[in-house]
């Protein structure tokens, strides 16, 4: 099949390889933007990968203070992992060490429907049993004596079990700084997709992976296909001119979600072109032994 091109970059005949998870959301909120922000932050810090880090986390929107329970500024944040015994847990450590110490913050449910997970139901007890319960319609929230006041949260949230994990693209170019630039626009542009998240730095790895190693007990090594280093290996699938290559990973809602999330990074890195040190795109798969969503570059296009 004839190689497609998109601004001169050359476009993989392959696909990314993506896994089903469960995932979460909750929704922060605080007296100021700069607070609202700092806390979600904090929460989803050391979250790229459930691997090593327990789940994936990133904030995935702000809200007005007109879209927020309480009518102050706050983001939603989205959680990743692989069930609902361990998104619970990590509902608990990190809201609790990260939202309920935050100053002015409160926490919500981000997700609605679904198999409902324990949030203000287990911090409560914080309150040493000073705390109190105030139902609105159908929602419990929970009222914590903190030492600067209170603390605002709600009694659970949802869970969504369809969400997908592992959406990637593959960016391919002449130097580590030109490649970067063209990440950096890319990133932004699949972080504009509500129900997406980037869980890396900045929405970019830099270490891709496959599975296994040649030593024990390492479930993930090096991408040596497309490590630069490794040129003209055997196994190596890079060009020789070809000095870095940058990975976004995507974990989404729905198939549809990634599926754009996507085709906006595709397009904003394919943007650059050759001019400015672009080559190609491509993807991480397993063979489609692994992960049953398979997003096909060319169908992206």
């Amino acid at each position: 099949m004839q190689d497609m091109i998109v601004n001169g970059v050359r476009i993989d005949d392959t696909f990314a390889e993506a896994f089903d998870m469960s995932a979460t959301g909750v929704v922060i909120t605080a007296p100021t933007r700069k607070w609202a922000e700092i806390a979600a932050k904090t929460m989803t810090g050391f979250a790229t990968s459930v691997i090593a880090c327990g789940c994936e986390a990133a904030i995935d929107c702000e809200l007005s203070p007109e879209e927020t329970p309480d009518g102050r500024p706050g983001f939603r944040v989205l959680i990743f992992g692989f069930d609902a015994a361990g998104l619970e847990l990590q509902l608990r450590n990190r809201v609790g060490q990260c939202v309920l110490t935050s100053p002015g913050a409160a926490c919500f449910s981000g997700i609605d429907g679904g198999k409902r997970l324990k949030l203000g139901a287990t911090l409560r007890y914080f309150g040493d049993g000073n705390q109190i319960a105030k139902k609105l319609g159908r929602k419990r929230y929970w009222r914590v004596p903190v030492m600067e006041g209170e603390f605002l949260i709600e009694h659970d949230t949802g869970m969504a079990d369809v969400a997908i994990g592992g959406g990637n693209v593959l960016i391919l170019g002449r130097s580590q700084a030109e490649v970067l630039a063209a990440a950096e626009a890319a990133a932004e542009a699949a972080m504009t997709v509500p129900g997406v998240i980037l869980p890396f730095p900045g929405g970019i790895v830099r270490s891709g992976s496959k599975v296994g190693s040649k030593y024990a007990g390492m479930f993930a090594s090096t991408n040596n296909a497309f490590c630069p280093n490794l040129r003209g290996e055997p196994g190596s699938l890079l060009d020789m001119d070809t000095g870095s290559v940058l990975e976004l990973v995507m974990d989404g809602l729905s198939f549809e979600a990634i599926l754009e999330s996507m085709k906006r990074a595709l397009h904003a890195a394919c943007a650059f072109g050759p001019d400015k040190g672009i080559q190609r795109i491509s993807a991480g798969n397993y063979g489609g032994n692994l992960g049953r969503h398979h997003f096909r570059l060319r169908d992206i296009v």
